[in-house]
Protein backbone atom coordinates (compact mmCIF):
# COMPACT_ATOMS: atom_id res chain seq x y z
CA UNK A 1 0.00 0.00 0.00
CA UNK A 2 1.26 3.56 -0.60
CA UNK A 3 -0.01 6.15 1.92
CA UNK A 4 -0.30 9.74 0.36
CA UNK A 5 -0.86 12.86 1.94
CA UNK A 6 -3.53 15.51 0.26
CA UNK A 7 -2.60 18.71 -0.92
CA UNK A 8 -3.47 21.13 1.35
CA UNK A 9 -3.97 24.66 -0.35
CA UNK A 10 -2.93 27.38 2.06
CA UNK A 11 -4.90 30.03 0.86
CA UNK A 12 -7.73 27.89 1.43
CA UNK A 13 -7.24 27.13 5.09
CA UNK A 14 -6.44 30.65 5.99
CA UNK A 15 -10.16 31.84 4.37
CA UNK A 16 -11.75 28.92 6.48
CA UNK A 17 -10.19 29.97 9.31
CA UNK A 18 -10.60 33.41 9.24
CA UNK A 19 -14.71 32.83 8.73
CA UNK A 20 -13.84 30.99 12.22
CA UNK A 21 -13.70 27.86 10.94
CA UNK A 22 -11.57 25.48 13.53
CA UNK A 23 -7.59 25.10 12.52
CA UNK A 24 -8.01 20.91 12.34
CA UNK A 25 -11.18 21.57 10.52
CA UNK A 26 -10.35 24.11 8.11
CA UNK A 27 -7.54 22.05 7.15
CA UNK A 28 -9.84 18.90 6.70
CA UNK A 29 -12.15 20.95 4.23
CA UNK A 30 -9.06 22.87 2.44
CA UNK A 31 -7.20 19.50 1.73
CA UNK A 32 -11.11 18.11 0.20
CA UNK A 33 -11.41 20.99 -2.04
CA UNK A 34 -13.85 23.24 0.01
CA UNK A 35 -12.51 27.15 -1.13
CA UNK A 36 -15.20 29.64 1.15
CA UNK A 37 -17.36 28.95 4.48
CA UNK A 38 -20.95 29.27 2.76
CA UNK A 39 -20.04 25.67 0.86
CA UNK A 40 -20.10 24.92 5.00
CA UNK A 41 -23.39 26.52 5.06
CA UNK A 42 -26.01 23.49 5.65
CA UNK A 43 -29.29 25.72 5.81
CA UNK A 44 -32.19 24.68 3.83
CA UNK A 45 -32.18 27.70 1.56
CA UNK A 46 -28.39 26.50 0.43
CA UNK A 47 -30.24 23.55 -1.23
CA UNK A 48 -29.88 23.88 -4.98
CA UNK A 49 -33.64 24.71 -6.63
CA UNK A 50 -35.71 21.60 -7.79
CA UNK A 51 -36.28 23.83 -10.83
CA UNK A 52 -32.94 23.16 -12.25
CA UNK A 53 -33.69 19.83 -13.01
CA UNK A 54 -34.97 18.22 -16.50
CA UNK A 55 -38.35 17.45 -16.25
CA UNK A 56 -39.20 18.65 -12.95
CA UNK A 57 -41.63 21.27 -13.91
CA UNK A 58 -43.77 18.22 -15.87
CA UNK A 59 -43.84 16.20 -12.75
CA UNK A 60 -44.77 18.54 -9.97
CA UNK A 61 -47.82 19.24 -12.76
CA UNK A 62 -48.55 15.58 -13.09
CA UNK A 63 -48.37 14.79 -9.38
CA UNK A 64 -50.41 17.82 -8.64
CA UNK A 65 -53.36 17.04 -10.98
CA UNK A 66 -53.12 13.32 -10.01
CA UNK A 67 -53.76 14.71 -6.38
CA UNK A 68 -56.54 17.19 -7.00
CA UNK A 69 -58.07 14.36 -9.75
CA UNK A 70 -58.42 12.02 -6.54
CA UNK A 71 -56.39 9.53 -8.97
CA UNK A 72 -54.89 6.70 -7.43
CA UNK A 73 -50.86 6.26 -7.46
CA UNK A 74 -48.72 3.72 -6.91
CA UNK A 75 -44.82 3.44 -6.45
CA UNK A 76 -42.60 1.46 -7.97
CA UNK A 77 -39.31 0.56 -5.69
CA UNK A 78 -36.14 -0.65 -5.51
CA UNK A 79 -34.93 -2.91 -3.64
CA UNK A 80 -31.80 -1.44 -1.77
CA UNK A 81 -31.85 1.21 1.05
CA UNK A 82 -31.81 3.98 -0.96
CA UNK A 83 -34.93 2.43 -2.65
CA UNK A 84 -36.53 1.86 0.27
CA UNK A 85 -35.90 5.22 2.12
CA UNK A 86 -37.27 6.74 -1.69
CA UNK A 87 -40.27 4.89 -1.58
CA UNK A 88 -40.65 6.30 1.75
CA UNK A 89 -40.17 9.39 1.00
CA UNK A 90 -42.62 9.22 -1.68
CA UNK A 91 -45.11 7.84 0.08
CA UNK A 92 -45.30 9.81 2.78
CA UNK A 93 -44.37 13.25 0.96
CA UNK A 94 -47.76 12.37 -1.25
CA UNK A 95 -49.64 11.82 1.61
CA UNK A 96 -48.32 14.82 3.45
CA UNK A 97 -49.43 17.33 0.10
CA UNK A 98 -52.89 15.85 0.22
CA UNK A 99 -52.83 12.34 -1.76
CA UNK A 100 -55.51 10.06 -0.86
CA UNK A 101 -54.62 6.85 -2.81
CA UNK A 102 -50.31 5.96 -2.40
CA UNK A 103 -49.19 2.72 -2.38
CA UNK A 104 -46.37 0.71 -3.55
CA UNK A 105 -44.82 -2.47 -5.13
CA UNK A 106 -41.22 -3.07 -4.30
CA UNK A 107 -39.91 -6.10 -6.87
CA UNK A 108 -38.36 -9.61 -5.13
CA UNK A 109 -34.54 -9.75 -6.27
CA UNK A 110 -34.71 -13.58 -6.77
CA UNK A 111 -38.49 -13.60 -8.96
CA UNK A 112 -38.87 -9.75 -10.40
CA UNK A 113 -35.38 -9.21 -10.91
CA UNK A 114 -34.30 -4.96 -11.05
CA UNK A 115 -36.59 -2.29 -12.23
CA UNK A 116 -39.67 -1.89 -13.57
CA UNK A 117 -40.91 -4.89 -15.69
CA UNK A 118 -43.62 -5.60 -18.07
CA UNK A 119 -44.95 -7.82 -15.05
CA UNK A 120 -44.26 -5.21 -12.14
CA UNK A 121 -46.46 -2.89 -14.39
CA UNK A 122 -48.71 -5.59 -15.24
CA UNK A 123 -49.17 -6.07 -11.10
CA UNK A 124 -49.61 -1.87 -10.61
CA UNK A 125 -52.60 -1.90 -13.34
CA UNK A 126 -53.98 -5.02 -11.94
CA UNK A 127 -53.82 -2.73 -8.59
CA UNK A 128 -56.10 -0.60 -9.99
CA UNK A 129 -53.60 2.77 -10.27
CA UNK A 130 -53.92 5.57 -12.38
CA UNK A 131 -50.37 7.20 -12.25
CA UNK A 132 -46.90 4.86 -11.90
CA UNK A 133 -43.98 6.49 -9.76
CA UNK A 134 -40.46 5.08 -9.95
CA UNK A 135 -38.07 5.64 -7.60
CA UNK A 136 -34.75 4.43 -7.98
CA UNK A 137 -34.92 3.02 -10.83
CA UNK A 138 -36.96 2.87 -14.37
CA UNK A 139 -34.17 4.93 -16.47
CA UNK A 140 -33.49 1.50 -17.83
CA UNK A 141 -36.81 0.02 -17.58
CA UNK A 142 -37.65 0.77 -21.57
CA UNK A 143 -39.47 -2.30 -22.00
CA UNK A 144 -41.38 -2.18 -18.22
CA UNK A 145 -42.50 1.56 -19.00
CA UNK A 146 -43.65 0.59 -22.52
CA UNK A 147 -46.11 -1.98 -20.98
CA UNK A 148 -47.10 0.35 -18.22
CA UNK A 149 -48.23 3.12 -20.87
CA UNK A 150 -50.13 0.11 -23.16
CA UNK A 151 -51.97 -0.30 -20.00
CA UNK A 152 -53.04 3.23 -19.63
CA UNK A 153 -51.03 4.20 -16.99
CA UNK A 154 -48.98 7.60 -16.58
CA UNK A 155 -45.70 6.80 -15.77
CA UNK A 156 -43.27 9.17 -13.82
CA UNK A 157 -39.57 7.64 -14.05
CA UNK A 158 -37.83 9.29 -10.90
CA UNK A 159 -34.09 7.80 -11.08
CA UNK A 160 -30.32 8.66 -10.84
CA UNK A 161 -28.37 5.89 -12.55
CA UNK A 162 -26.92 6.40 -15.62
CA UNK A 163 -29.36 5.94 -18.72
CA UNK A 164 -28.77 3.43 -21.42
CA UNK A 165 -28.63 3.81 -25.15
CA UNK A 166 -32.84 4.35 -25.28
CA UNK A 167 -34.53 6.60 -22.97
CA UNK A 168 -38.05 4.80 -21.94
CA UNK A 169 -40.82 6.54 -23.35
CA UNK A 170 -42.38 8.02 -19.96
CA UNK A 171 -44.89 11.15 -19.64
CA UNK A 172 -41.65 12.23 -17.76
CA UNK A 173 -38.52 11.63 -16.66
CA UNK A 174 -36.50 13.48 -13.80
CA UNK A 175 -32.84 11.94 -13.48
CA UNK A 176 -30.15 14.46 -13.09
CA UNK A 177 -27.90 11.71 -15.20
CA UNK A 178 -30.41 11.96 -18.04
CA UNK A 179 -29.24 13.51 -21.17
CA UNK A 180 -29.35 17.56 -21.39
CA UNK A 181 -30.10 17.51 -17.88
CA UNK A 182 -28.02 20.98 -16.65
CA UNK A 183 -28.59 20.32 -12.88
CA UNK A 184 -25.21 20.73 -11.20
CA UNK A 185 -25.41 17.94 -8.09
CA UNK A 186 -24.92 14.53 -10.99
CA UNK A 187 -24.62 12.51 -7.40
CA UNK A 188 -27.91 12.75 -6.09
CA UNK A 189 -28.94 9.55 -4.46
CA UNK A 190 -32.68 8.42 -5.92
CA UNK A 191 -34.13 9.74 -2.49
CA UNK A 192 -32.67 13.29 -2.89
CA UNK A 193 -34.41 12.99 -6.45
CA UNK A 194 -38.14 11.74 -4.96
CA UNK A 195 -37.74 14.47 -2.06
CA UNK A 196 -37.08 17.42 -4.73
CA UNK A 197 -39.82 16.08 -7.03
CA UNK A 198 -41.91 16.37 -3.92
CA UNK A 199 -40.35 20.00 -3.39
CA UNK A 200 -42.17 20.90 -6.95
CA UNK A 201 -45.29 19.65 -7.10
CA UNK A 202 -45.23 20.92 -3.36
CA UNK A 203 -44.48 24.32 -5.26
CA UNK A 204 -46.89 23.69 -7.60
CA UNK A 205 -49.91 23.40 -5.46
CA UNK A 206 -49.03 26.62 -3.51
CA UNK A 207 -49.19 28.12 -6.91
CA UNK A 208 -52.68 26.43 -7.59
CA UNK A 209 -53.74 27.96 -4.37
CA UNK A 210 -54.00 24.38 -2.55
CA UNK A 211 -52.03 26.11 0.26
CA UNK A 212 -50.12 29.03 0.94
CA UNK A 213 -47.01 29.13 2.49
CA UNK A 214 -48.00 29.57 5.94
CA UNK A 215 -49.91 26.58 5.52
CA UNK A 216 -47.99 24.49 3.15
CA UNK A 217 -47.34 20.96 4.75
CA UNK A 218 -43.78 20.51 6.31
CA UNK A 219 -41.36 18.27 3.97
CA UNK A 220 -38.17 18.64 6.32
CA UNK A 221 -40.22 16.06 8.13
CA UNK A 222 -38.92 13.81 5.07
CA UNK A 223 -35.04 14.55 5.71
CA UNK A 224 -33.78 11.91 8.05
CA UNK A 225 -34.92 9.42 5.17
CA UNK A 226 -33.04 11.54 2.71
CA UNK A 227 -30.24 11.70 4.72
CA UNK A 228 -29.91 7.65 5.75
CA UNK A 229 -30.42 6.93 1.77
CA UNK A 230 -28.00 9.23 0.53
CA UNK A 231 -25.66 7.70 2.66
CA UNK A 232 -26.43 4.23 2.11
CA UNK A 233 -26.15 4.49 -1.18
CA UNK A 234 -22.38 5.57 -1.42
CA UNK A 235 -23.04 8.15 -3.40
CA UNK A 236 -20.76 11.23 -3.93
CA UNK A 237 -21.04 13.52 -1.00
CA UNK A 238 -20.71 16.89 -2.95
CA UNK A 239 -22.05 20.39 -1.38
CA UNK A 240 -25.87 19.69 -2.25
CA UNK A 241 -25.99 16.27 -0.72
CA UNK A 242 -23.73 17.27 2.29
CA UNK A 243 -26.57 19.57 3.18
CA UNK A 244 -29.36 17.09 2.90
CA UNK A 245 -27.23 14.85 5.28
CA UNK A 246 -26.33 17.76 7.52
CA UNK A 247 -30.33 18.33 7.55
CA UNK A 248 -30.90 14.78 8.16
CA UNK A 249 -28.37 14.71 11.27
CA UNK A 250 -29.72 17.59 12.73
CA UNK A 251 -32.97 16.39 13.13
CA UNK A 252 -32.14 12.85 14.00
CA UNK A 253 -30.21 14.23 17.15
CA UNK A 254 -33.22 16.60 18.11
CA UNK A 255 -35.40 13.31 18.17
CA UNK A 256 -37.20 14.17 15.15
CA UNK A 257 -36.94 11.25 12.91
CA UNK A 258 -39.52 8.10 11.86
CA UNK A 259 -40.23 5.59 14.39
CA UNK A 260 -38.61 3.23 12.58
CA UNK A 261 -35.49 5.17 12.35
CA UNK A 262 -35.47 5.59 15.71
CA UNK A 263 -35.64 1.54 16.00
CA UNK A 264 -33.47 1.33 13.95
CA UNK A 265 -30.74 2.86 16.07
CA UNK A 266 -31.95 0.91 19.17
CA UNK A 267 -31.66 -2.35 17.27
CA UNK A 268 -28.28 -1.34 15.89
CA UNK A 269 -26.93 -0.41 19.86
CA UNK A 270 -26.07 3.01 18.46
CA UNK A 271 -27.38 6.51 20.22
CA UNK A 272 -29.87 9.01 17.84
CA UNK A 273 -28.93 11.75 19.76
CA UNK A 274 -25.23 11.43 18.66
CA UNK A 275 -25.93 9.96 15.10
CA UNK A 276 -23.08 10.01 12.58
CA UNK A 277 -23.04 9.31 8.70
CA UNK A 278 -20.68 6.12 10.24
CA UNK A 279 -24.26 4.94 11.65
CA UNK A 280 -26.00 5.60 8.48
CA UNK A 281 -23.53 3.97 6.41
CA UNK A 282 -22.72 0.60 8.72
CA UNK A 283 -25.69 0.34 11.11
CA UNK A 284 -29.07 1.48 9.56
CA UNK A 285 -28.09 0.97 5.93
CA UNK A 286 -26.62 -2.78 5.89
CA UNK A 287 -30.30 -3.71 8.59
CA UNK A 288 -32.56 -2.50 5.29
CA UNK A 289 -30.55 -3.44 2.83
CA UNK A 290 -30.61 -6.97 4.59
CA UNK A 291 -34.42 -7.73 3.91
CA UNK A 292 -34.21 -7.18 0.10
CA UNK A 293 -31.64 -9.70 0.09
CA UNK A 294 -32.69 -12.44 1.95
CA UNK A 295 -35.94 -11.85 2.55
CA UNK A 296 -38.41 -9.31 1.22
CA UNK A 297 -37.80 -5.45 1.35
CA UNK A 298 -41.26 -4.64 2.45
CA UNK A 299 -40.48 -5.15 5.58
CA UNK A 300 -37.76 -2.39 5.38
CA UNK A 301 -40.41 -0.18 3.94
CA UNK A 302 -42.76 -1.12 6.48
CA UNK A 303 -40.55 0.27 9.18
CA UNK A 304 -39.92 3.60 7.60
CA UNK A 305 -43.51 3.95 7.20
CA UNK A 306 -44.95 3.20 10.51
CA UNK A 307 -45.81 5.51 12.68
CA UNK A 308 -46.37 3.17 15.98
CA UNK A 309 -43.33 2.34 18.32
CA UNK A 310 -43.96 -0.88 19.02
CA UNK A 311 -44.85 -2.11 15.34
CA UNK A 312 -41.52 -0.26 14.38
CA UNK A 313 -39.61 -1.98 17.26
CA UNK A 314 -40.41 -5.33 16.09
CA UNK A 315 -39.77 -4.07 12.80
CA UNK A 316 -36.51 -3.21 13.23
CA UNK A 317 -35.65 -6.18 15.60
CA UNK A 318 -36.90 -8.70 12.47
CA UNK A 319 -34.33 -6.24 10.42
CA UNK A 320 -31.65 -6.87 12.92
CA UNK A 321 -32.29 -10.68 12.86
CA UNK A 322 -31.89 -10.95 9.31
CA UNK A 323 -29.16 -8.83 9.11
CA UNK A 324 -27.47 -11.60 11.50
CA UNK A 325 -28.40 -13.74 8.65
CA UNK A 326 -26.82 -12.05 6.24
CA UNK A 327 -23.61 -11.76 7.71
CA UNK A 328 -23.35 -15.23 8.41
CA UNK A 329 -24.10 -16.03 4.50
CA UNK A 330 -21.42 -13.16 3.78
CA UNK A 331 -18.76 -14.95 5.63
CA UNK A 332 -19.08 -18.34 4.45
CA UNK A 333 -19.35 -16.84 0.91
CA UNK A 334 -16.03 -14.54 1.29
CA UNK A 335 -14.35 -17.56 2.96
CA UNK A 336 -15.36 -19.76 -0.53
CA UNK A 337 -14.56 -17.09 -3.03
CA UNK A 338 -10.91 -16.34 -1.13
CA UNK A 339 -10.48 -20.45 -1.74
CA UNK A 340 -11.37 -19.87 -5.50
CA UNK A 341 -9.13 -16.99 -5.73
CA UNK A 342 -6.30 -18.90 -4.09
CA UNK A 343 -6.63 -21.41 -6.45
CA UNK A 344 -6.66 -19.42 -9.37
CA UNK A 345 -4.41 -16.13 -8.21
CA UNK A 346 -1.70 -19.05 -6.48
CA UNK A 347 -1.85 -16.84 -3.50
CA UNK A 348 -4.76 -15.63 -1.26
CA UNK A 349 -3.34 -12.04 -1.18
CA UNK A 350 -2.57 -12.51 -5.23
CA UNK A 351 0.68 -10.59 -5.11
CA UNK A 352 1.97 -10.19 -7.80
CA UNK A 353 -0.32 -12.86 -9.90
CA UNK A 354 -4.00 -11.15 -9.36
CA UNK A 355 -5.24 -10.49 -13.09
CA UNK A 356 -6.44 -6.95 -13.65
CA UNK A 357 -9.80 -8.28 -13.20
CA UNK A 358 -11.45 -10.88 -10.94
CA UNK A 359 -14.47 -12.96 -11.67
CA UNK A 360 -16.00 -15.20 -9.21
CA UNK A 361 -19.07 -17.55 -9.44
CA UNK A 362 -19.67 -20.78 -7.22
CA UNK A 363 -23.07 -22.44 -7.76
CA UNK A 364 -23.91 -22.48 -3.64
CA UNK A 365 -23.52 -18.50 -3.65
CA UNK A 366 -26.55 -16.37 -2.47
CA UNK A 367 -27.54 -13.86 -5.37
CA UNK A 368 -28.72 -11.33 -2.61
CA UNK A 369 -25.68 -11.28 -1.20
CA UNK A 370 -22.88 -11.32 -4.56
CA UNK A 371 -22.50 -7.67 -4.27
CA UNK A 372 -20.75 -7.21 -0.68
CA UNK A 373 -18.75 -10.24 -1.20
CA UNK A 374 -17.38 -8.34 -4.10
CA UNK A 375 -16.94 -5.45 -2.20
CA UNK A 376 -14.78 -7.45 0.24
CA UNK A 377 -12.34 -8.65 -2.87
CA UNK A 378 -12.11 -5.85 -4.26
CA UNK A 379 -10.62 -4.26 -0.81
CA UNK A 380 -8.65 -7.46 -0.70
CA UNK A 381 -7.56 -7.49 -4.00
CA UNK A 382 -7.80 -3.63 -5.01
CA UNK A 383 -8.88 -5.04 -8.25
CA UNK A 384 -12.51 -4.28 -10.76
CA UNK A 385 -14.25 -7.58 -9.31
CA UNK A 386 -17.75 -9.30 -9.92
CA UNK A 387 -18.99 -12.19 -8.02
CA UNK A 388 -21.88 -14.48 -10.08
CA UNK A 389 -24.15 -16.56 -8.31
CA UNK A 390 -26.70 -18.94 -9.98
CA UNK A 391 -30.26 -17.33 -10.45
CA UNK A 392 -32.93 -18.75 -8.41
CA UNK A 393 -36.25 -17.05 -10.05
CA UNK A 394 -38.25 -19.71 -11.86
CA UNK A 395 -37.28 -20.64 -15.46
CA UNK A 396 -33.94 -18.64 -15.36
CA UNK A 397 -32.03 -21.24 -13.65
CA UNK A 398 -29.66 -21.06 -16.80
CA UNK A 399 -28.88 -17.31 -16.11
CA UNK A 400 -26.17 -15.98 -13.54
CA UNK A 401 -26.65 -12.73 -11.60
CA UNK A 402 -23.27 -10.71 -11.06
CA UNK A 403 -22.33 -7.35 -8.81
CA UNK A 404 -19.29 -5.56 -9.62
CA UNK A 405 -17.41 -3.33 -7.67
CA UNK A 406 -14.49 -1.20 -9.21
CA UNK A 407 -11.57 0.79 -8.56
CA UNK A 408 -10.60 4.46 -8.89
CA UNK A 409 -9.99 4.63 -12.69
CA UNK A 410 -12.18 1.89 -13.58
CA UNK A 411 -15.31 2.96 -14.89
CA UNK A 412 -17.24 0.01 -14.35
CA UNK A 413 -20.66 0.25 -16.32
CA UNK A 414 -18.62 1.86 -19.01
CA UNK A 415 -16.82 -1.30 -18.92
CA UNK A 416 -19.92 -3.32 -18.68
CA UNK A 417 -20.98 -1.59 -22.22
CA UNK A 418 -17.77 -2.19 -24.14
CA UNK A 419 -18.20 -5.77 -23.21
CA UNK A 420 -21.32 -5.73 -24.25
CA UNK A 421 -20.37 -4.21 -28.00
CA UNK A 422 -17.25 -6.68 -28.25
CA UNK A 423 -19.31 -10.09 -27.36
CA UNK A 424 -22.85 -9.51 -28.84
CA UNK A 425 -25.36 -11.04 -26.46
CA UNK A 426 -22.98 -12.54 -23.17
CA UNK A 427 -24.85 -9.88 -21.43
CA UNK A 428 -28.87 -10.14 -20.75
CA UNK A 429 -29.22 -7.12 -18.93
CA UNK A 430 -26.64 -4.97 -17.26
CA UNK A 431 -26.48 -1.46 -15.61
CA UNK A 432 -25.30 0.82 -12.52
CA UNK A 433 -22.49 3.56 -11.93
CA UNK A 434 -18.78 3.83 -12.17
CA UNK A 435 -18.27 2.33 -8.95
CA UNK A 436 -21.00 -0.02 -9.04
CA UNK A 437 -22.70 -2.31 -11.48
CA UNK A 438 -24.71 -5.00 -12.18
CA UNK A 439 -25.06 -7.64 -14.62
CA UNK A 440 -26.79 -10.99 -15.91
CA UNK A 441 -25.38 -13.28 -18.31
CA UNK A 442 -25.86 -16.77 -19.67
CA UNK A 443 -24.51 -19.57 -17.30
CA UNK A 444 -22.74 -21.02 -20.37
CA UNK A 445 -21.24 -18.18 -21.80
CA UNK A 446 -19.40 -16.70 -17.88
CA UNK A 447 -15.83 -17.62 -19.57
CA UNK A 448 -16.51 -15.46 -22.21
CA UNK A 449 -17.85 -12.26 -19.84
CA UNK A 450 -14.77 -13.16 -17.72
CA UNK A 451 -12.47 -12.91 -20.83
CA UNK A 452 -14.01 -9.76 -21.66
CA UNK A 453 -13.78 -7.60 -18.87
CA UNK A 454 -10.40 -8.85 -18.22
CA UNK A 455 -9.25 -7.54 -21.92
CA UNK A 456 -11.23 -4.32 -20.75
CA UNK A 457 -8.95 -3.98 -17.69
CA UNK A 458 -5.87 -4.54 -19.22
CA UNK A 459 -6.28 -1.87 -22.13
CA UNK A 460 -7.91 0.60 -18.93
CA UNK A 461 -5.73 -0.43 -16.03
CA UNK A 462 -1.87 0.89 -15.62
CA UNK A 463 0.21 0.34 -12.73
CA UNK A 464 -0.46 3.10 -11.00
CA UNK A 465 -4.35 2.74 -10.77
CA UNK A 466 -3.03 -1.06 -9.59
CA UNK A 467 -1.24 -0.14 -6.66
CA UNK A 468 -3.41 0.38 -3.51
CA UNK A 469 -3.25 3.81 -2.58
CA UNK A 470 -4.60 5.47 0.85
CA UNK A 471 -4.82 9.26 0.27
CA UNK A 472 -4.26 10.97 4.32
CA UNK A 473 -4.27 13.90 5.96
CA UNK A 474 -0.85 13.26 6.97
CA UNK A 475 0.27 13.64 10.65
CA UNK A 476 -1.82 14.92 13.20
CA UNK A 477 -0.48 17.65 15.33
CA UNK A 478 -0.45 16.20 19.22
CA UNK A 479 -2.75 19.47 20.41
CA UNK A 480 -5.75 17.48 18.47
CA UNK A 481 -5.28 14.56 20.22
CA UNK A 482 -8.08 15.11 22.49
CA UNK A 483 -11.57 13.28 22.68
CA UNK A 484 -13.86 16.62 22.81
CA UNK A 485 -12.42 16.93 19.32
CA UNK A 486 -12.98 13.32 18.03
CA UNK A 487 -16.81 14.26 19.23
CA UNK A 488 -16.18 17.47 16.77
CA UNK A 489 -15.36 15.50 13.75
CA UNK A 490 -17.66 12.43 14.29
CA UNK A 491 -20.12 15.38 14.17
CA UNK A 492 -19.58 16.40 10.61
CA UNK A 493 -20.55 14.87 7.61
CA UNK A 494 -18.36 12.95 6.00
CA UNK A 495 -18.31 9.70 3.59
CA UNK A 496 -17.88 8.86 -0.50
CA UNK A 497 -15.79 11.73 -2.28
CA UNK A 498 -16.19 13.73 1.47
CA UNK A 499 -13.54 11.23 2.95
CA UNK A 500 -13.62 10.92 6.76
CA UNK A 501 -10.54 12.17 8.33
CA UNK A 502 -7.63 10.03 8.12
CA UNK A 503 -4.31 10.97 9.42
CA UNK A 504 -0.44 9.04 8.88
CA UNK A 505 2.66 9.19 9.64
CA UNK A 506 5.51 6.83 12.11
CA UNK A 507 4.27 5.44 15.05
CA UNK A 508 6.59 3.54 17.58
CA UNK A 509 4.73 0.27 18.12
CA UNK A 510 5.01 -0.65 22.76
CA UNK A 511 3.31 -3.70 22.07
CA UNK A 512 0.49 -5.70 19.69
CA UNK A 513 -1.59 -8.40 20.56
CA UNK A 514 -4.46 -10.22 19.07
CA UNK A 515 -7.85 -9.99 19.88
CA UNK A 516 -10.71 -11.84 19.21
CA UNK A 517 -8.40 -14.38 16.87
CA UNK A 518 -8.72 -11.44 13.83
CA UNK A 519 -8.19 -8.10 15.41
CA UNK A 520 -4.82 -6.21 16.22
CA UNK A 521 -4.84 -4.58 19.34
CA UNK A 522 -1.83 -1.86 20.02
CA UNK A 523 0.26 -0.15 22.04
CA UNK A 524 1.76 2.71 20.49
CA UNK A 525 3.04 5.95 21.08
CA UNK A 526 2.08 9.18 18.49
CA UNK A 527 5.33 12.11 19.39
CA UNK A 528 6.62 10.39 22.65
CA UNK A 529 2.84 9.92 23.84
CA UNK A 530 1.22 7.06 25.05
CA UNK A 531 -2.28 6.03 22.37
CA UNK A 532 -4.22 2.70 21.71
CA UNK A 533 -4.55 1.13 18.19
CA UNK A 534 -6.60 -1.23 16.97
CA UNK A 535 -6.63 -2.84 13.24
CA UNK A 536 -9.83 -4.64 12.45
CA UNK A 537 -9.27 -7.51 10.88
CA UNK A 538 -5.73 -7.67 10.38
CA UNK A 539 -3.78 -10.16 12.42
CA UNK A 540 -0.23 -9.81 11.07
CA UNK A 541 2.38 -8.35 13.51
CA UNK A 542 4.23 -4.86 13.00
CA UNK A 543 7.69 -3.52 12.78
CA UNK A 544 8.79 -1.46 16.03
CA UNK A 545 8.07 1.93 13.96
CA UNK A 546 6.07 1.25 11.39
CA UNK A 547 3.94 4.56 9.39
CA UNK A 548 0.24 3.86 9.81
CA UNK A 549 -2.79 5.46 8.58
CA UNK A 550 -5.11 5.90 11.20
CA UNK A 551 -8.54 7.43 12.16
CA UNK A 552 -9.23 9.16 15.10
CA UNK A 553 -12.35 7.19 17.69
CA UNK A 554 -12.81 7.50 21.48
CA UNK A 555 -12.87 4.45 23.82
CA UNK A 556 -15.13 4.66 27.02
CA UNK A 557 -14.07 2.21 29.77
CA UNK A 558 -15.22 3.05 33.59
CA UNK A 559 -16.06 6.57 32.96
CA UNK A 560 -12.66 7.60 31.51
CA UNK A 561 -12.84 8.27 27.55
CA UNK A 562 -9.36 7.69 25.58
CA UNK A 563 -8.73 8.75 21.98
CA UNK A 564 -7.52 5.63 19.80
CA UNK A 565 -6.14 5.46 16.93
CA UNK A 566 -8.01 3.05 14.14
CA UNK A 567 -5.38 1.84 12.05
CA UNK A 568 -6.59 1.65 8.24
CA UNK A 569 -3.22 0.48 6.30
CA UNK A 570 0.59 0.60 7.00
CA UNK A 571 3.14 1.49 4.42
CA UNK A 572 4.75 -0.76 2.63
CA UNK A 573 8.55 -0.77 2.68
Amino acid sequence: MKITARDIPPRAVWALQQAGIHPLLAQLYAARGVLGQEELDDALHRLLPPSGMKGMAAAAALLADAIQADRRICIVADYDCDGATACAVGVRGLRLLGAKHVSYIVPDRVVDGYGLTAPIARRVKDAGADLLVTVDNGIASVEGVATARALGLQVLVTDHHLPGPELPDAEVIVNPNQPGCTFESKAMAGVGVMFYVLLAARAELRAREVFTSADQPKLDVLLPLVALGTVADVVKLDTNNRRLVAQGLKRIRAGAMPAGVNALFVAAGRKAAVATTFDFGFALGPRINAAGRLSDMTLGIECLLTDDPAQAQALAQTLDGINRERRDIEGGMREQAMQVCESLFGREDGDGETPPAVCVFDPDFHEGVVGIVASRLKDRFHRPTFVFAASQAPGKEHELKGSGRSIPGFHLRDALDLVAKRHPGVLLRFGGHAMAAGCTIDADRLDEFEQGLTQVAQEWLDAATLTRRLDTDGPLAPEYRRAELVDVLHREVWGQGFAPPTFSEELEVVSQRLVGEKHLSLKLKHQGQPVDGIWFGHTEALPSKVTLAFRLDVNEWQGQRRVQFLVEGAAED
